[in-house]
């Protein structure tokens, strides 16, 4: 057997096992997991000792170049993947989410046009916020070329946001083509009561934040959507939940035969309500917002529990102008955070250095879940023979500063900024190349390609 590269000495991490072996790579894939000192001689051999070997991370939530309101984040693939690809992200998946009077096919393939100009693979949701007699045809289009999830938002009204009547007809359509919808779900009444509330009381401003969109429209939300998927046996799957309750509803609909999936995000996982308070309260404005302290040690204990099925990032790449041209006033500022290449590192210092997450479960949560539930595994989210050698060689033990100057998001700061964490990637390889080394972009050729999706 042949062998492009290898990487030896190594402790590989899968979802579900973790030993040492030396990874084979050949022809851009994995092609054997050898017992240690067994793998044939290669033309390039990459020394992991003391070394984590991970499949890359699979980010099923990126916002990349998205415009949402008056404003429009500051990167774009070449950008958002070079981020990615330093915080050991080796495939993200982006949305599609078409402007009002667009449709939702020409907004997706054209997003997907871009996938090449990226330093490593992606795939894309598509967006449905009207329901017409065109959408079931789009729809199916969109699944047969590969775009089967489809993301829907409760909330937004006037922009993005789709009534009750419109999620069914999409779920419906999607389930029996093999897609899912992929909701945001936070109602819109709660929200736009709270909102003027806190107007009416000169509460408006990022300082306030939490207050305008409280836990009970997530869960209140998600409520309905679980009934309606319930009710046409369709599988469904949950966007950036900030809440342990909104999972606990997610994880009981699960029980009772639904398919349904969580998705949590590093911040919320991380960060809390208290950002608010601080010097730059509008840097966290992100919806949902970041909950209390509290709410963020009951979510962070579903990771251990299993009822948190994936950790995306909702990667929003703004920067301290376009946050702080519309901070006097909530519903007018961009909201979202950066995150893409955070997502892993903040999580595994968190969670697995400090909280004993096995690493196994940061792998499902991080790299082989958002795999699964996008439909692209076993090709990503593995090291399995057959799947494509995107790798993180993860130094479990290095200790670093985060801070804006020293990341590579098209953005002036981090809502991590100062943090001190445990454990970063160090080598990461996309297609059996080595493109970061010892932290270092050393191959930056655009070879990116859009991931066809398998039915979910």
């Amino acid at each position: 057997m042949k062998a492009d590269v290898v990487v030896r000495g190594g402790t590989v991490v899968e979802a579900n096992w973790s030993g040492p072996a030396d990874v084979v790579i050949a022809g851009g894939r994995v092609t054997a997991l050898a017992a240690p000192g067994t793998a044939p001689p290669a033309a390039t051999v990459i020394d992991a000792s003391g070394h984590l070997v991970m499949a890359g991370g699979v980010d099923p939530h990126c916002h990349v170049g998205f415009t949402s309101g008056d404003f429009t984040s500051l990167d774009d693939y070449r950008r958002c993947t070079t981020a990615a690809v330093h915080g050991g992200t080796t495939t993200i998946v982006d949305f599609a989410i078409p402007r009002p009077g667009e449709n939702p096919a020409d907004v997706a393939y054209a997003q997907r046009a871009k996938a090449a100009e990226g330093l490593c693979d992606s795939a894309l949701h598509a967006c449905v916020v009207q329901w017409d007699d065109t959408v079931p045809d789009q729809l199916a289009s969109l699944v047969a070329d590969g775009m089967p999830t489809v993301k829907m938002f409760t909330t937004y009204r006037g922009e993005t946001m789709a009534d009750e009547d419109t999620v069914l007809r999409t779920m419906k359509t999607l389930a029996a083509l093999g897609g899912m919808v992929v909701v945001h779900c936070e109602a819109d009444h709660i929200i736009g009561d709270a909102q003027q509330r806190g107007a009416d009381a000169g509460r408006i401003g990022a300082p306030h934040m939490a207050a305008t969109r409280p836990g009970l429209a997530e869960t209140a939300s998600v409520a309905e959507i679980l009934a309606i998927a319930e009710s046409v046996d369709a599988p469904v799957y949950f966007v950036h939940q900030s809440t342990a309750e909104a999972v606990e509803l997610v994880a009981a609909a699960r029980r009772r035969g639904v398919r349904a999936f969580s998705e949590t995000v590093a911040h919320h996982l991380v960060l809390d309500d208290s950002a608010y308070r601080g010097d730059h309260p509008e840097r966290f404005v992100c919806c949902p917002p970041l909950r209390s302290a509290d709410q963020v040690r009951a979510l962070g204990r579903h990771l251990f529990t299993g009822e948190v099925t994936t950790i995306g990032s909702d990667h929003c790449c703004y920067d301290t102008a376009q946050k702080e041209s519309r901070s006097t006033d909530v519903r007018a500022m961009p909201n979202g955070l950066p995150g893409v290449e955070t997502r892993l590192p903040v999580i595994f210092s968190d969670y697995v250095a400090h909280r004993g997450l096995p690493a196994t479960r940061f792998v499902e949560l991080t790299s082989a879940n958002p795999a699964r539930t996008n439909g692209l595994y076993p090709r990503k989210g593995t090291l399995l023979p057959g799947a494509d050698a995107d790798i993180a060689i993860w130094d479990p033990s290095a200790k670093w500063q985060v801070t804006a100057a020293s990341l590579h998001m098209a953005t002036d700061y981090t809502p991590y900024e100062g943090m001190t964490l445990t454990g970063r990637p160090r080598t990461v390889l996309v297609g059996g190349r080595v493109i970061i080394d010892d932290g270092t972009l050393t191959d930056p050729t655009p070879q990116g390609r859009h991931l066809k999706a398998t039915p979910i």
